[in-house]
């Protein structure tokens, strides 16, 4: 994010929120990332090919979400 001049108690910009929430959808994928990792590490019986296919789509949508995100942003310092 960007620096900002603003005092902390009155909260992010709009600025700042628009970026968190441009943000967000990489964000998300990172979280369901993180659970997918999680249930194969710590699986009782080992992870299924159930888990294993989780894992997978969830490091797919990161990948999508980030390059997204990088499309985004690049479009938006071409445009400045």
């Amino acid at each position: 994010m960007t620096e900002s001049n603003h005092s902390p108690e009155f909260g992010p910009s709009a600025a700042e929120l628009a970026e968190i929430e441009q943000e967000l959808p990489l964000i998300e994928a990172e979280v369901l990332l993180l659970d997918a990792q999680i249930v194969v590490l710590t699986g009782d019986s080992g992870p299924t090919e159930l888990d294993w296919q989780r894992l997978r789509r969830a490091q797919r949508r990161v990948l999508r979400e980030a390059r997204a995100l990088l499309a985004v942003r690049s479009a938006a310092d071409r445009a400045a």
